[in-house]
């Protein structure tokens, strides 16, 4: 039985509750009791938990080692609902919600609030509740009718119940922290960069590459500015339009290695050098803030230290606690399978059916054995690759697996048109003339795209859209179904990105582990696009370090 309460805190560190009909309307009489964590830890019976924020309740509880099952997180709910309602961007709070109901005023979103280096707790802190609990309790009622309203309704709900749990991940991942060994780190850059200078100069490897870059060029260059580095070449006599590596490395001069080597160790000691190691390691711990559904497609991101672009090298030092391991499961070829399961196109969920190299069977399908080209024509196909040799690719494709390249040419004309496009639960595309039109318009405002550039620029949006939003609907079920598994375990979900997972585990728990991930990417797999033949393998990984997992 799904039994509902809802909850909201109060001051002084109580709270009101309510059990819950299932349409919402309160069961019972609206309760206060004098301790958040207790009101919810000495009711195990309840299955779900509704609440305004997870963000702002649910660490509050995981400090007091209070963990819920299931939650419904009302503000989570309100951005998808607006998305899908085609009203993306309008305010998402729950004061709005009560606001639009009501018929007053809509307020402005508060600012979101970035971590603070080294305060991480301190984003959790519970602020006074916006509206009062009845006024909380009425949004809901009136978010579960506007569900039925979508196109889908079982879908939607299926959505925004996954965005819950995803809620409740990342505060658990934040909690228990990537474990990261600081020594090792400092062991690393001193590899890497030489020694630190007194004050505030750059360490000893990029002063060197410094001296021998202006030495090639007979002047002084400062190579952290690229406008300087760019100036040193014309004045060289060679006309490069960036500092990319794929530009300099056509170019026949004694500062490009030295340069391509300071721009890579530039990057680590400003993104992962000793000052991030002291702002956001404490306690062996790498604790970044997760935030679920962070872009427009559902992927996530975090909410400081760069918690998503750990370069290669600097992951040699997350390394597990003694007897304990990292099993790292990288979803394997992900968004091609997604693309076969939503599409329904017989012939590539059938070569997506295999655990294998669904590349190598494409290419065996359609492309006379070649793989690489058939990775292109794949990729291209998705993201957009849509002329040249892409385009001959893809009418390879199109011959051999029609289903699945009308799908995202499909999306891509519908986004070229202006209209909705949705991923496969319903997560829904900003509609055009919002602010994500101005992200795809090119160049400065004052050299604006044609309509036609921009509609062509929105239809390769939408293309990807679909497929990328419907793999991180699948995600987020993958991690909830992990997360239920592994619950009685000493497990711990500790990062996640895209297609990737991690786990710190006893070393004795971890082939276990290794098995719960695959089960829950086939879970996730039939509980988010029905029963058909694509299978979503992971490669997978036992490992001490980081590093060693690739």
């Amino acid at each position: 039985m799904d039994e509902r309460w809802a909850i909201a805190p109060v001051e002084g560190g109580g709270a009101l509750l309510a059990a819950l009909h299932p349409d919402g309307q309160p069961a019972g009489p609206v309760l206060r009791e004098p301790d958040l964590a207790a009101a919810v830890g000495s009711r195990p019976e309840v299955t779900r938990w509704v609440w305004r924020s997870s963000p702002e309740i649910y660490p509050r509880l995981l400090a007091a080692g209070v963990r819920v099952e299931r939650c419904y997180d009302i503000e989570s709910a309100e951005l998808l609902l607006l998305g899908h309602e085609g009203r993306w961007g309008e305010p998402r709070s729950a004061a709005a919600a009560w606001a639009r109901l009501s018929g007053k005023p809509v307020p402005a979103d508060p600012p979101l609030r970035s971590i603070t280096p080294g305060e991480q707790s301190s984003l959790f802190e519970i602020q006074e509740e916006p509206i009062g609990f009845e006024a909380l309790l009425r949004v809901y009622a009136e978010q579960l009718r506007r569900h039925q309203q979508a196109e889908y309704p079982e879908r939607m709900r299926l959505l925004t119940a996954s965005e819950s749990s995803g809620m409740l991940v990342a505060a658990e991942m934040d909690r228990a922290g990537l474990p990261w060994s600081a020594e090792r780190h400092r062991t690393l850059l001193t590899e890497l960069l030489g020694e630190r200078f007194a004050g505030s100069g750059e360490p000893r490897r990029l002063t060197e590459l410094a001296d021998q870059i202006s030495e090639a060029f007979g002047r002084r260059v400062r190579p952290e500015l690229p406008a300087d580095v760019l100036k040193a070449f014309k004045q060289a006599g060679f006309q490069v339009t960036s500092t990319r590596k794929w530009e300099l490395e056509r170019i026949e001069h004694p500062a490009v290695a030295p340069i391509l080597e300071y721009k890579t160790l530039y990057r680590i000691y400003t993104a992962n050098g000793w000052s991030w190691l002291t702002d956001w390691v404490h306690d062996g711990r790498f604790r970044p803030g997760f935030i679920p559904g962070g872009t427009v497609s559902g992927r996530w991101v975090t909410n400081g230290g760069g918690g998503l672009q750990i370069p290669k090298v600097i992951r040699k030092a997350v390394v597990a606690d003694p007897g304990w391991r990292l099993v790292v499961a990288d979803a394997s070829q992900l968004e091609p399978r997604v693309l076969a399961a939503i599409s329904r196109d017989p012939g590539l969920m059938e070569v997506a059916g295999d655990s294998g190299d669904l590349y190598k069977a494409v290419s065996d399908k359609a492309f006379s054995g070649d793989r690489g080209m058939a990775k292109l024509a794949v990729l291209g196909s998705i993201y957009g690759q849509t002329s040249g040799d892409g385009l001959k690719n893809l009418a390879m494709l199109r011959k051999r697996f029609p289903k699945a390249v009308a799908y995202v040419d499909d999306a891509a004309r519908a986004g070229e048109e202006g209209r909705l496009v949705r991923t496969w639960l319903g997560r829904t595309c900003p509609p055009s003339g919002s602010p994500i039109d101005e992200a795809m318009l090119e160049g400065p405002s004052e050299e604006r795209q044609t309509d036609a550039r921009h509609a062509r620029a929105r239809g390769r949006f939408t293309r990807n859209f679909v497929v990328q939003g419907s793999a991180a609907d699948w995600a987020l079920l993958m991690m909830a179904a992990l997360r239920q598994s592994i619950a009685e375990l000493k497990a711990e979900l500790v990062f996640f990105q895209h297609d990737e997972v991690i786990v710190h585990c006893p070393a004795d728990e971890a082939e276990e582990v290794a098995r719960a991930i695959q089960a829950a990417g086939d879970l996730a797999g039939r509980i988010t696009f029905g029963e058909t033949p694509t299978r979503f393998p992971f490669t997978t990984a036992i490992v001490e370090c980081y590093a060693d997992a690739k």
